[in-house]
């Protein structure tokens, strides 16, 4: 089946639109939770970094992990179990960057188990830019001014006894996790530049030069997580100089940069092209992004080792859950609506174009057939690693 729809005006006008419009697609709650839930990309995710972990080397007094866009927290729990299992003695300096307050919310919900199995924990979860969260310090004085810096110190000894202290940072999630849209470029900006420090109160003695202040917040991590970071449509300079460039000058010697963003060339992007066919919202590929950040870099490219890697090594499947027959009978409305869902939110396609698409009932029927004809649905992720070296 081919839709003929004219798409090449709205994609052009695309960085034109109103900042409401333009608000970060990743931030579109309803999207967000039904495609964790129903596809298995968080698990994959989790398994992908867990192949890095064997080759960190970390140096007192931590070990120290950055998670560029904690999420729902599901891929950062799976990675602090993983490095749990492999440095169960080690000290942890587990930090993340989110904007969204829901977010923080569902990861806070995942910490108590996580601090109980390694009390040795120093959790730090903050709202600040990718070129101001791994050092905690905003860049601009006014902001630094009005930081807030939060230290939560939890009583006992239970994962019960902790997640119900952490439950009480509702309020002050509510008056300090704020975001409003940017004017020029639409994406969400933080009210309030906020830091939240997370510890047992009875290991606070072993933790006392971990545990980070205003004046001796630093960097320097064995592990960072990049994962989807960007949007896709934007520029690879853009992804660079924004995210990439400061997460990659946040490492330490010796330390690993994970990046990992959609690929295209997969069902998802099959249905896509049914309705857009001029689109292709995976158009920049990870040997581009990495060409970027070597001329970022300058001279301290030496510094590195930046690897896009064989699409063997790179290239990693997800797919959409399903009942094991579903697929060979009659396919399920809910099962066509996750699968839509999962589409469009991959694809990151915003609101504006989806309103002229799903006025009948022509997106089911695409879904339907590109389903029955791959029995699935299933997509591509692609993944690239930076490393500081030793030297």
């Amino acid at each position: 089946m081919k839709i003929n729809l004219k798409s090449g005006s709205e994609h052009k006008g695309m960085t034109s639109i109103s900042s409401h419009q333009n608000f970060r697609f990743f931030d579109n709650r309803q999207k967000y939770l039904q495609f964790v839930s129903t596809c298995s990309e968080k698990d994959i995710i989790s398994k992908r970094v867990g192949k890095e972990i064997s080759f960190l080397n970390p140096s007192p007094p931590a070990l120290r992990v950055f998670d560029a866009g904690i999420g729902d927290g599901s891929v950062l729990a799976s990675v602090q179990r993983n490095l749990h299992q492999q440095f169960p003695t080690l000290p942890f300096y587990i930090a993340g960057k989110e904007i969204s307050l829901e977010d923080v919310r569902l990861c806070l919900g995942k910490m108590g188990d996580r601090l109980f199995e390694h009390p040795a924990t120093v959790l730090v979860f903050t709202n600040l830019f990718y070129n101001e969260a791994p050092w905690l310090k905003p860049k601009k004085a006014i902001a630094e001014k009005s930081l807030v810096w939060k230290e939560l110190s939890l009583e006992g000894n239970t994962s019960h006894e902790f997640s119900k202290q952490l439950n009480y940072l509702e309020g002050f999630l509510q008056k300090n996790w704020k975001a409003h849209h940017s004017e020029r470029t639409g994406n969400p900006v933080y009210d309030h530049p906020t830091v939240l420090i997370i510890y047992r109160k009875d290991y606070r003695f072993l933790l006392d030069q971990i545990i980070p202040t205003k004046e001796n917040a630093y960097a320097d991590y064995d592990l960072v997580i990049a994962s989807q970071p960007y949007r896709l449509r934007v520029s690879p300079e853009y992804k660079v100089e924004k995210v990439l460039l400061p997460l990659t000058q946040s490492l330490g010697r010796g330390g690993r940069l994970i990046g990992i963003h959609s690929a295209g060339n997969d069902p998802g992007m099959e249905i896509l092209q049914k309705f857009w066919p001029d689109d292709d919202p995976f158009m920049y590929k990870r040997h581009q992004i990495m060409d970027v950040l070597k001329k970022k870099l300058g001279r301290d490219e030496s510094l590195y080792n930046i690897k896009p890697g064989s699409d063997k090594n790179s290239i990693f499947r997800y797919d959409m859950h399903s009942l094991p027959n579903e697929l060979e009978y009659s396919i399920g409305t809910s099962t066509l609506f996750a699968a839509w869902n999962a589409v469009i939110y991959v694809g990151q396609v915003e609101d504006q174009r989806l309103e002229k698409v799903m006025q009948n009932n022509d997106y089911l029927d695409v879904t339907r057939e590109i389903l029955r004809k791959n029995r699935g649905l299933w997509f591509f992720d692609e993944s690239f690693i930076v490393s500081r070296k030793n030297e």
